[in-house]
């Protein structure tokens, strides 16, 4: 008996499809960007955070088109978060 491989489609994650899964991640400010101080929350530790809506989204989304709105002044953790890495897809599969 033959088995036959079927490989699954695998939908590539870009910024045209992309759900911004992690503007919901508490994000830690841990080096100075420029991030205007009205993004900015402390913590419960006193930490300098990414501030976050009453729905849980980073307050620097715009939630129209789903794109950082300070991009060129985004927060480190941010800068380094990979689109497509593993955790990106665990995100998005939290989320979606």
């Amino acid at each position: 008996m033959t088995i036959e491989i079927t490989n699954l489609p695998v939908t590539e994650i870009t910024c045209s499809n992309c759900e911004a899964c992690c503007c919901r991640l508490e994000v830690m400010l841990l080096t100075d960007t420029g991030v205007p101080k009205r993004y900015i929350s402390t913590d419960d530790w006193g930490g300098e955070v990414m501030a976050q809506g009453h729905d849980g989204w980073c307050a620097a989304l715009d939630r129209d088109t789903l794109m950082c709105s300070i991009y060129e002044n985004r927060p480190w953790v941010c800068r380094i978060f990979e689109m497509a890495s593993f955790e990106c897809i665990e995100e998005r599969e939290a989320h979606m």
